[in-house]
C-alpha cells in the first residue's frame, strides 16, 4: 500500500484543480462551436427596462418600446404571377418580424413570406436589406428569414416563457400595421390555450388571445411581456371588418423555441405524416352509407408517403363510374380517431421512423395495418395529413 504525505496530497489536489479548470475551459470553447442554434437565443431582460413593479404603466410602455422596437423588422414581399392573358402581375405583401440572434435571423409568420420571390427587411432608420428565407413550417405558421446586416444594426429581441402566462397579464405588441412602422399597442392576455388553425388547416395548440390591437401588417411581430421579452408571435385576428376587434391571437414562443433551431439547421421541420387528404366521417352522415359514425376517411394518398408504403387506400372510381370508398381510420395504437384533428394530436407524439398500428374499416371489415411514419412530401404536394 502506498503512503502519501500531506504535502503530496496537497500537490495532487492542486494539480487536479488545475486540470479540471483547464478541461472546463476547453469544453466551454469547443461547445461554443457545436451548440445548436437555439443557444444563440437570449432570454435576458433588455437593458433600460425598469422592473415593472417599480415603474408606472406609462413608463413601462415607453421603456419597452424604446428598448425593443429597433429589433422589430418591417418585411416587404414581392411575388409574380401570370394572368389569363399571359401578362405578368406583381403582388405585394407586408408583415413584421423579430431579430432573434447576432447572425441576422428574423422570426416571422410563414404566411408573411409564403410564395415570396423577393424579400426586403427594414431595420429602421432607412436601413433596408435584402432578405432570404432560411426555413418555413406551414404547420405552425412560423418562418425564419435572414439579412446580412452588421452586428451594430441588429437589436436582438429576448425570448420569454410562454408556459407561465396568466389571464389578465399585461402585454405589448409592436408591429407594422397598414404600413405604419413600429406601432405600439397594449392590452392584456384575454385567454390561453386557444385553438387556432394555420392556413393549411392544421390546428395550432395553445394560442395566446389578447385584446392588444392587432391589424394587417402586425403578423409575425412580437407579443411582449412587461419586461420586454417576446412571449408570442402575433398571427391572427377575428374581425368581420378586417380590422382590430380586440380579439387577436399569438403563437406561443415555446413553439418557436422548438421549431426555429430546426428551421435554421434544415430549412424544414421533420414531422411524421401519413401523407393523406381526408374527410371527417361525421360530415358524410346522410350522404353515404358508412359502417361507422366517426373516423377519418382517406380521400387521396401522396406518392412515396407513409400511407402509400403501408398500402392504405383512398377513394377511387371504377371504369364503370362506381366510387369505391377509401379506408376509414378509426384508431391509432388503440387511441380513438374521431376526426382529422385527432390525427395531428396522435402523430405529434411520434417521430419519423416510428411504426404505429392503424385500425381501419375497409369493405365494412375492421383490420389493423402497421404504418412506418415518414416525413411525407404532402406539404410540397398540397396534400394535408
Amino acid at each position: 500500500m502506498y503512503r502519501l504525505s500531506a504535502r503530496q496530497i496537497i500537490g495532487i489536489a492542486l494539480l487536479s484543480a488545475i486540470f479540471a479548470a483547464a478541461s472546463v475551459m476547453v469544453f466551454t470553447r469547443l461547445s461554443g462551436h457545436f451548440q445548436p442554434s437555439s443557444a444563440a437565443f437570449t432570454e435576458a431582460m433588455p437593458s433600460g427596462v425598469t422592473d415593472p413593479a417599480l415603474a408606472t404603466d406609462e413608463q413601462n410602455n415607453i421603456e419597452v418600446y424604446k428598448a425593443i422596437s429597433p429589433g422589430v423588422v418591417s418585411i416587404k414581399s414581392t411575388s409574380y404571377r401570370q394572368d389569363m392573358f399571359g401578362q405578368v402581375e406583381e403582388g405585394q405583401g407586408s408583415g413584421s418580424g423579430s431579430v432573434i440572434d447576432e447572425q441576422g435571423h428574423i422570426l416571422t409568420n410563414y404566411h408573411v413570406v409564403e410564395g415570396a420571390e423577393k424579400l426586403t427587411a427594414s431595420l429602421g432608420g432607412g436601413k433596408t436589406y435584402p432578405a432570404r428565407v432560411i426555413g418555413g413550417d406551414p404547420d405552425t405558421d412560423l418562418a425564419v428569414i435572414k439579412v446580412d446586416a452588421p452586428r451594430e444594426a441588429l437589436t436582438i429581441i429576448p425570448l420569454g416563457d410562454s408556459d407561465r402566462l396568466v389571464v389578465g397579464q399585461k402585454v405589448l405588441a409592436i408591429g407594422n400595421p397598414f404600413g405604419f412602422d413600429r406601432t405600439l399597442t397594449t392590452g392584456v392576455i384575454s385567454g390561453l390555450q386557444r385553438p387556432i388553425r394555420a392556413r393549411n388547416d392544421r390546428p395550432i395548440e395553445g394560442a395566446i388571445q389578447t385584446d392588444a390591437s392587432i391589424n394587417p401588417g402586425n403578423s409575425g411581430g412580437p407579443l411582449l411581456n412587461s419586461h420586454g421579452q417576446m412571449i408570442g408571435i402575433n398571427s391572427q385576428i377575428i374581425s368581420p371588418s378586417k380590422g382590430s376587434a380586440g380579439v387577436g391571437f399569438a403563437i406561443p414562443v415555446s413553439i418557436a423555441k422548438r421549431v426555429v433551431p430546426e428551421l435554421i439547421k434544415n430549412g424544414v421541420v421533420s414531422r411524421p405524416k401519413f401523407g393523406i387528404s381526408s374527410y371527417d366521417v361525421k360530415y358524410l352522415q346522410g350522404q353515404v352509407d358508412l359502417p361507422v359514425s366517426e373516423g377519418v376517411m382517406i380521400r387521396q394518398i401522396a406518392p412515396n408517403s407513409s400511407a402509400a408504403a403501408a398500402g392504405l387506400r383512398g377513394l377511387k372510381q371504377t371504369a364503370e363510374g362506381d366510387v369505391i370508398l377509401g379506408d376509414i381510420i378509426v384508431a391509432i395504437d388503440g387511441e380513438k380517431v374521431s376526426e382529422r384533428d385527432d390525427l395531428f394530436h396522435i402523430l405529434d407524439k411520434h417521430k419519423v421512423g416510428d411504426v404505429v398500428k392503424v385500425d381501419v374499416f375497409r369493405d365494412n371489415r375492421r383490420m389493423t395495418i402497421p404504418v412506418r411514419l415518414l416525413d411525407a412530401p404532402d406539404a410540397r404536394r398540397g396534400i394535408r395529413r
